[in-house]
């Protein structure tokens, strides 16, 4: 009897190592980071740069998790850079007409949602795989946010309620991160605990599957675009208004660091598969990385070439992982 519980508790063991795999290798090499730039730069571990780290983080997360609804989806988008871009400077060129500030959020967050709405109905309704969809929207954005601001910096003036957003605290926590917290603690309760979050997994999982037992499944694609638009128009607002500017050049990069942040925390490409707090602290690797090398006095040029790097492992290990997971749960089933 006793023999026997043991092997149950050690197969319950196993079995969450495996489930967790990711999620857990994400956090080991997220503490080793943390003990390597704090043993490497005096500053690193002040609460003043910790901070500062999540303050730039925000954005990246919040973006993040709308990206992880995305990829479970087997979907990807690559525009999320230039949708924050295009957000950025419109919101600046439009409080500088005099537009009062509260309405120039609730414009922009339409103004995201349209931006997701329009690449999902050609993804989901029209057949056009995301990456062309969103390679296209990529340039597109971009184009029409260096095209309204013929390249310039828009200064922002006279907005302190609107520059608290960015620059603000409350208890010494920095608004923005207050902000991407609150948004992926919804995201981690709408993917675990209601109806349409099983959905995006179902689709992300099998399409076809999730059609025949008639779930929405073409809208379940579109939608999750458009929380990806809304997104980049939270993280669009967030910037303008720590910087007190709007710029085509925005966020220029912004796409490589969502999709490493989601794949290095588990997020399976192949999509069915993704987990918020996996996001979370692959987000925070990504912030830590780039901090502790600046700190460091390394290239910040640098980032982008271990940025590229940490993307490749992580898909290498998702895939090497995913497919262990699914080997070892044939053989048990078996």
């Amino acid at each position: 009897m006793t023999a026997y519980t043991e092997r149950g508790h050690g197969s319950r063991v196993a079995d969450f190592f495996g489930e967790h795999a990711q999620v857990l290798s994400i956090a080991i090499f997220f503490l080793a980071c943390m003990i390597f730039f704090s043993i490497g730069s005096e500053t690193f571990f002040t609460l003043g740069n910790i901070l500062n780290i999540v303050r730039q983080a925000a954005p990246i997360l919040i973006v993040a998790i709308a990206m992880t609804f995305v990829i479970i989806t087997g979907g990807i988008d690559l525009s999320v850079g230039s949708q924050v871009a295009l957000v950025n400077a419109v919101a600046a060129i439009v409080m500088a007409m005099g537009i009062p500030w509260p309405s120039v959020v609730i414009g922009m967050l339409v103004l995201g949602a349209f931006m997701g709405l329009v690449q999902g109905w050609f993804t989901a309704y029209q057949g056009i795989p995301a990456f062309i969809v969103t390679l296209a929207g990529l340039s597109i954005l971009r184009g029409l946010a260096l095209y309204l601001t013929q390249g310039y910096s828009i200064p922002i003036k006279d907005a302190p309620g609107f520059f608290a957003l960015g620059r603000g605290e409350i208890l010494s926590f920095p608004i923005p991160a207050i902000i991407a917290v609150i948004i992926a603690i919804l995201g981690y309760v709408v993917i675990t605990a209601t109806k349409y979050g099983r959905q995006v997994v179902a689709v992300g999982s099998n399409m076809e599957a999730a059609r025949r037992v008639g779930m929405p499944a073409k809208w379940i694609i579109a939608s999750v675009y458009i929380i990806s638009g809304v997104a980049c128009a939270v993280a669009g607002l967030l910037i303008a208004a720590r910087l007190g500017s709007g710029s085509s050049n925005a966020a220029v990069g912004f796409e490589l660091q969502v999709i490493a942040a989601v794949v290095l925390g588990g997020t399976s490409l192949m999509g069915g598969r993704g987990t918020i707090l996996g996001t979370v602290l692959g987000t925070l690797t990504i912030a830590v990385i780039g901090n502790g090398l600046i700190l460091m006095h390394i290239s910040p040029f640098f980032t982008q070439i271990v940025t590229g790097a940490i993307i490749l492992v992580a898909i290498w290990l998702n895939t090497r992982i995913f497919t262990a997971n699914f080997h070892f749960g044939m053989r048990r089933k078996g």
